[in-house]
């Protein structure tokens, strides 16, 4: 088997159109009539309902995810991945209609151990252009894991964290089955934590299904973008810091200082499940 780091700099191209019937059904699962994202242009994470996974059913693996070793590399000892966050920089506007293209490219791949075991860490560049113009820049984490074993504290569960500080403006969201199946369908993902409960549970080590990491980062930019509609986001980053798991409703926070805003959102316990980070123009 080759060495995982040997896929630094593997590259592929990806061809999309953005289309306002998939913005729509993304404001119904936002709970908007009205969206408050620019009228006639991709609204900031919307390059996330693009360029969709369409692997082979055939090659589908037992996470729901399509096998790794083509463009993702591979780690037989590491069958779990999660999303762990990502940098973006938004450069120019990307108009509904218009055609994009993604060039994506591994940059890094590295191992660690860390509380729960081994660890491998890949760093994705995809670079999103508009006829032929940068529009968009991201720079995305992805973490492999080990497989979960029998008497395994629930993932990324294992040390407590500091209840958070009350924003000054919040949200409350009361997760559901159908919100978290809404989203799998708007991104054409399969993993089977966001919908196999006994799954999640038995294969994963989570203690119930999970909230998708780039749901609840959609989350974090739209109540922002509530508080502040029509605002041109420049920059976003966004890190995962425990399971936002479906036991309850969950909060959205968020503060503003100047043309920086800190964003978070806390589980039922007041725990901080993910941070962000954004900067408007």
């Amino acid at each position: 088997m080759s060495d995982p780091a040997s896929a630094i700099g593997r590259t592929t191209v990806s061809h999309d159109v953005v289309t306002a019937p998939s913005l729509g059904r993304l404001a119904a699962l936002l709970d908007h009539d009205t969206p408050p994202w620019a009228a006639g242009e991709m609204p900031p994470l919307g390059h996330w309902l693009n360029f969709l996974p369409d692997a082979r059913q055939s090659l589908i693996g037992t996470d729901g995810h399509p096998v790794r070793g083509d463009f993702m590399p591979a780690a037989a000892d590491l069958p779990r991945r999660m999303w762990a966050g990502s940098r973006i920089a938004f450069e120019r506007p990307v108009p509904i209609g218009a055609a994009i293209q993604r060039t994506s490219t591994i940059t890094h791949v590295g191992r660690k151990e860390g509380r729960s075991g081994s660890l491998m860490f890949v760093t994705v560049r995809h670079d999103v252009s508009v006829d032929g113009t940068l529009a968009i820049v991201e720079d995305q984490d992805i973490v492999y894991r080990a497989a979960a074993s029998a008497g395994m504290a629930p993932a990324l569960t294992v040390a407590a964290t500091i209840p958070a500080a009350v924003g000054t403006f919040q949200r409350e969201v009361k997760p559901s089955e159908a919100m978290l199946f809404r989203y799998s369908a708007l991104t054409f993902n399969s993993h089977r934590i966001h919908y196999d409960r006994e799954y999640a549970r038995e294969s994963e080590g989570y203690v119930d299904l999970v909230v998708h990491g780039p749901l609840t980062a959609t989350l974090l930019m739209d109540v922002f973008l509530r508080h502040h509609p029509g605002a041109l986001v420049r920059r976003f980053a966004f890190t995962g810091k425990r399971p936002l798991l479906l036991r309850g409703p969950f909060t959205l926070h968020g503060t503003v200082h100047g043309g920086v805003a800190d964003l978070w959102a806390t589980d039922a316990s007041g725990h901080v499940c993910m941070s962000a980070r954004l900067e408007t123009a």
